[in-house]
């Protein structure tokens, strides 16, 4: 056994009971390769080292950062955003003597976030361009959606209908009382199907309107789905290799 046996075995023991890193998928062991590195050089990607290194150095001026985004690379080369506070380290004396960051791991929360954005989108361009009206109406009966087709019929530009309330602004006195009830069911989460809507255009005229009235709720992709499932126009969707991925009722009937 050789003289030194005892302090490797110190050695292999302290390797073993060293905490990971599970947010960066490394060992405890490649912390100590990270030791003495520039972190700027090593571990930031070329585009966000110029950012990156101007937070480092106003913090080290007492310019502190809070909930800046550190773009970092992992070891294996995977991308990692990370929400950091950068922070002044002082001695006892009070005098700077580094950067201490602290950080959380918001990787999956960003693409949670993107995708709701990218959802978001859609929605917004299938109520504008559908070709059958759609508006939409808050918990008070205010319009908060109003869609071109709707424009077309109705006669009024979305900029004057945002806001307005829905029944008492363009349904006749007579129908109101019976829409408002099918309106304030949606509202309650029960679905409305096939209902005859009498819509009065800016000129006077009446407009048969059949409605598919679905309550609107706080998951975009839910609402998204909904609008396209009830909506009294055939819609449907397709892949990048043209394969069918939205098929809605509408457009089965047919």
């Amino acid at each position: 056994r050789r003289p030194d046996a005892p302090h490797r075995d110190r050695q292999r023991a302290d390797l073993r009971h060293r905490p990971r890193w599970p947010g960066l998928g490394v060992e405890s062991e490649d912390r100590y390769e990270a030791m003495g590195k520039s972190l700027v050089n090593t571990f930031i990607h070329l585009d966000h080292r110029a950012s990156v290194s101007d937070v480092l150095t106003r913090a080290l001026f007492g310019d502190e950062s809070s909930n800046y985004e550190l773009p970092l690379f992992t070891k294996a080369g995977e991308p990692r955003d990370i929400l950091l506070n950068a922070t002044a380290r002082r001695d006892a004396k009070g005098d700077i003597i580094g950067v201490v960051g602290v950080g959380q791991d918001i990787t999956e929360f960003k693409k949670a976030s993107e995708r709701a954005q990218r959802i978001a989108d859609d929605l917004t361009r299938l109520i504008e361009t559908a070709n059958a009206p759609i508006f939409g109406i808050d918990l008070q009966g205010s319009v908060t959606e109003w869609n071109a087709k709707a424009t077309d019929i109705s006669g009024y530009s979305k900029a004057e209908s945002i806001g307005k309330h829905l029944v008492n602004t363009f349904i006749h006195l007579e129908y109101r009382s019976s829409v408002a009830e099918v309106l304030q069911n949606a509202l309650m989460g029960r679905d409305v199907a096939n209902f005859e809507l009498p819509l009065y255009t800016k000129s006077g005229k009446r407009r048969e309107i059949l409605l598919n009235a679905t309550p609107a709720g706080l998951r975009i992709a839910d609402d998204l789905g909904r609008i396209i499932e009830t909506a009294n126009a055939p819609i449907f969707g397709v892949d990048i290799h043209g394969h069918v991925t939205e098929w809605n009722l509408k457009l089965a009937e047919l």
